[in-house]
């Protein structure tokens, strides 16, 4: 009888453990590492900073020229006060219809898991940014992992 009980006693501990693996790795602590990152289908299923992303942060990280810059490439007729908008990359009019969550969510970290090689779009939260870098920046991405979020929550509003 008593190998019956150690048996049952190492099956709770085991699925105690395994609930604790499962539920501490869909519950994130913080921001996920640049290259932790999992593409799978185009897409990055979760946030990458462990929050929800803020829609009206994110317009403002979008239109920064010194953040996302993201009006340098693209038009976006929501943001017709801002001027100078490019042409080099799609109008983002649409965005939110066009693309899901997760997929806008790899373009902005690193659109080259999406498009090609050849992408002028920068990977905001990637250091795989190429050569010639400068020395300081290194190591760092262009947008933490909670502006991701956020201008990721501003792309899916514009439908």
């Amino acid at each position: 009888m008593m190998p019956n009980r150690c048996s049952a006693a190492g099956l709770a501990l085991s699925v105690s453990v395994a609930l604790a693996v499962v539920s501490g790795s869909a519950m994130s602590d913080g921001p996920v590492a640049p290259n932790d990152i999992k593409v799978e289908n185009l897409e990055i299923a979760n946030s990458v900073s462990g929050a929800s992303g803020d829609a009206a942060e994110g317009r403002k990280v979008f239109a920064n020229r010194k953040q996302g810059n993201c009006l340098a490439c693209h038009a976006n007729s929501e943001m017709s006060e801002q001027l100078f908008h490019g042409e080099v990359g799609p109008t983002l009019d649409g965005a939110g219809s066009r693309w899901t969550e997760g997929q806008l969510r790899t373009i902005v970290v690193n659109a080259k898991a999406v498009f090609t090689e050849n992408t002028v779009m920068p990977g905001f939260y990637s250091l795989d940014v190429g050569a010639d870098v400068r020395e300081s920046l290194i190591g760092k991405t262009i947008l933490t992992a909670q502006q991701v979020e956020d201008v990721v929550a501003y792309l899916t509003t514009l439908k």
